[in-house]
């Protein structure tokens, strides 16, 4: 508990006066750094966040959920649909893939294949999806391609080009690759290059005749309702399907997750030196203040004011511009992170620069996420730098000898 004495000390000290104008000066950068370190700590956890949310909403938005992968045998999908996990499931899709070559005119390039049937492919997120160009139906005989790999070959929708496969034909000359000709019916764009220029979309039928593989080998492709518990859902999912090999988004794409969450961890230790880097203001500022203050401290001692009291005052001293600045600075913080792409806009205007190319980070605004977790971190981190550095001056103030205080000052 805080006395009304203490509470009156505390807040006569922290008001300013002109006698103690370069200690209000470095009251006033301790509290400004604090603030600013806090400011900049949570925009940079709540660009980081969005950035990866955004990445994450992609990679589902592209990619099934869960892959059901049997090794030699058809899919049973008869104990999920009577399973009470089917609960949790938004959509199951039978599907296939394999390596292939793409070749229009004098153009080519290696890409990825997937297959899937014609009522099936209309229902994928990736058809729904506003950046989605063309036919929603996969027929026979038609191709889905990304832009990117559109720009690439000078091909639009209507166009045909053919595919090679690496299955090859017994001829009377030999075995050849066989190929077939497709007419581009759709252009997707995910906002992710790799997706854009390496992936595209033929009917199952056609894909399974291309590359010569059997109805077995099909996968069942997973869309859950709540993709975020994937490590849940999955663990779920295999005790439905012991005999099969099953990988989510999450599996495929673990490097990439964990890189983020190591630069995350990283830059949230580099921003924390901000504030530690400011707090440190207070020790100088609070031990010059003591300084000032030894024949007000000796006086307090000589009428019966405890050392703990003296100690505690002076204490709460950092801790309020400490505390005060941690407020200050999450306010700013959040404000900025909530306005961050008008700020960028109005940034990009005034300057003629383009702060966040698109072409770079795939993303048409910078994205931004204010996570309450990591706020309420970054605030109990701040507060316990401030209180950590006012332990010294407040212990030098509490040992201070009033009888040599009085005969020196």
């Amino acid at each position: 508990m805080i006395s009304n004495l203490e509470k009156k000390i505390v807040f006569t000290y922290l008001k300013s006066r002109k006698r103690d104008g370069f200690l209000n000066i470095i009251s006033i950068f301790s509290f400004v750094g604090i603030s600013l370190g806090v400011a900049v700590l949570i925009i940079v956890m709540s660009v980081m966040n969005g950035f990866r949310n955004e990445l994450i909403s992609k990679i589902v938005g592209f990619s099934s959920h869960a892959t059901i992968q049997s090794y030699n045998q058809p899919i049973d999908l008869t104990k999920l649909k009577s399973s009470p996990f089917m609960n949790n499931i938004k959509l199951n899709v039978f599907s296939n893939n394999g390596e292939a070559i793409i070749i229009n005119n004098e153009n080519t390039k290696g890409i990825h294949v997937r297959g899937y049937l014609e009522k099936d492919f209309e229902n994928l997120e990736l058809t729904n999806s506003e950046n989605f160009q063309g036919s929603k139906f996969l027929f026979r005989d038609n191709i889905s391609i990304g832009k990117e790999l559109g720009y690439l070959l000078d091909v639009k929708i209507g166009d045909k080009i053919t595919i090679m496969s690496p299955a090859g034909i017994e001829t009377i000359v030999g075995n050849l690759p066989s190929q077939k000709s497709f007419t581009i019916s759709s252009i997707y764009n995910t906002g992710i290059i790799d997706f854009d220029t390496n992936v595209i979309f033929i009917n199952l039928n056609d894909l399974e005749g291309l590359l010569q593989l059997s109805n077995n080998t099909r996968h069942v492709e997973v869309y859950f309702k709540d993709y975020k518990q994937i490590n849940f859902l999955k663990n779920e999912l295999e005790k439905i399907f012991t005999d099969e090999y099953i990988y989510t988004w999450a599996d495929l794409n673990k490097s990439l997750f964990s890189a983020l969450k190591v630069e995350r961890n990283v830059m949230f230790i580099i921003m924390s030196l901000i504030i530690v880097v400011a707090a440190f203001n207070i020790i100088s500022g609070l031990t010059i203040f003591v300084k000032n203050k030894t024949r007000e401290i000796a006086i307090l001692k000589s009428i019966g004011v405890s050392s703990y009291t003296i100690k505690k005052i002076f204490f709460l001293i950092g801790f309020f511009i400490g505390t005060f600045a941690t407020f200050f600075g999450v306010i700013l913080g959040v404000l900025f992170s909530i306005y961050i792409e008008k700020i960028r806009s109005l940034l990009s205007t005034l300057f003629n620069l383009n702060l966040f190319p698109e072409e770079i980070y795939f993303l048409s605004k910078m994205p931004s996420e204010i996570n309450i977790e990591s706020v309420i971190l970054v605030c109990i981190c701040s507060i316990f730098v401030t209180c950590v550095v006012s332990v010294y001056p407040a212990s030098k103030a509490s040992q201070l000898n009033p009888a040599r205080g009085l005969k020196y000052d």
